[in-house]
């Protein structure tokens, strides 16, 4: 099993920055692609970032040129630097870690989840 824990959210004026943090402990030698997910009030969970064990990344369209997703192997940790914030960037985000590297959107451990608010 691997445990993931979030940090990092709080509220940011439009235009703001945050960096959300993620500590993965337990059966570490098994994850493989880690990533971000973030889920507005009644929509669905998507996708904001992803990072392979080694420099592959992937980004939704809405959010390239202002996030960066980086990782830490020696450390356990996958950081989400997240600039020029927008009230539609508004989310619960989740950390996520596969244990199956074949696709950025299959995860297998989950966060409980960080509230990111940006304010108008």
């Amino acid at each position: 099993q691997v445990q993931l824990v979030e940090s990092g959210g709080g509220l940011v004026q439009a235009g703001g920055s945050l960096r959300l943090s993620c500590v993965a402990s337990g059966s570490i030698s098994s994850i493989n692609t880690m990533g971000w997910y973030r889920q507005a009030p009644g929509k669905q969970r998507e996708l904001v970032a992803a990072i392979s064990t080694g420099t592959r990344t992937k980004y939704a369209d809405s959010v390239k040129g202002r996030f960066t997703i980086a990782r830490d192997n020696a450390k356990n940790t996958v950081l989400l630097r997240m600039n020029s914030l927008k009230p539609e960037d508004t989310a619960v985000y989740y950390c996520s870690a596969a244990r199956d590297g074949s696709s950025w959107f299959r995860y297998d451990y989950w966060g409980q989840g960080t509230q990111v608010t940006v304010s108008s």
